[in-house]
């Protein structure tokens, strides 16, 4: 939440200093913010939040067991590159049916790692512009073009591929809830993530014959 929060309000305060010759743009800053200053301060106010997230993201790879695995997984690999053709072919219409996917397809990969390199260079660039005084002209002016084509790129990113995943997709619309509860249903999971149901599913049968085997030893035992 804190996240999409940030993004949004950096989006929001971000995208009329870039174009401030539009009209919508003034009335954002003037109307909706009360001139540049306030919207500045809210601008640098949400790249705080932003920060905490970033950080907080790197405790939760590094100490988490899970966030490890999960970091792992979506490594891209050579079977992206072979799903995202076979998705290709299956919207039109030369395939019969698309990929199955683990836990994480090529669409969540890209989706992470846009934000996380946009995170990189978006906080980074964003710094060295808001201590431009410990830092040479040179740099400075990289660090402003940087910071403002990120900023659109990650906006049209965020407009034309996330909404669309996550919200005007007829599977989820009006919006996925993955991100609130974490769950998924076992018709979603069958759909979605064939590939890590079946893996749970040969996990569970394990467990319960490893089960059943230790209660018939101790049975044998006793007797």
């Amino acid at each position: 939440m804190l996240m999409f929060l940030s993004v949004i309000l950096l989006i929001v305060t971000g995208m009329p200093l870039k174009f401030p010759e539009f009209g919508i743009s003034k009335f954002v800053i003037l109307h909706m913010f009360g001139g540049i200053q306030n919207s500045t301060l809210i601008h640098r106010v949400a790249a705080v939040g932003l920060i905490i997230v970033g950080t907080w993201h790197l405790g939760y790879i590094a100490f988490s067991r899970m966030g490890r695995t999960d970091f792992f997984l979506m490594i891209p690999r050579p079977r992206d590159i072979k799903d995202f053709f076979q998705t290709v072919l299956f919207y039109m219409g030369r395939r019969s049916s698309g990929p199955k996917f683990g836990r994480f397809s090529f669409i969540e990969k890209f989706d992470y790692w846009a934000v996380y390199w946009g995170m990189v260079v978006m906080i980074g660039s964003g710094l060295i512009l808001w201590f431009k005084e410990s830092f040479s002209k040179g740099l400075f002016d990289i660090a402003r073009e940087a910071h403002s084509d990120e900023g659109l790129l990650a906006t049209l990113a965020i407009i034309i591929w996330h909404f669309y995943n996550v919200h005007f997709n007829p599977d989820v619309f009006p919006m996925s809830w993955v991100w609130w509860h974490g769950k998924l249903s076992e018709d979603q999971m069958k759909h979605h993530h064939p590939l890590e149901y079946a893996e749970i599913m040969n996990s569970e049968r394990e467990a319960l014959i490893l089960k059943e085997q230790s209660a018939a030893k101790k049975t044998e035992e006793k007797a």
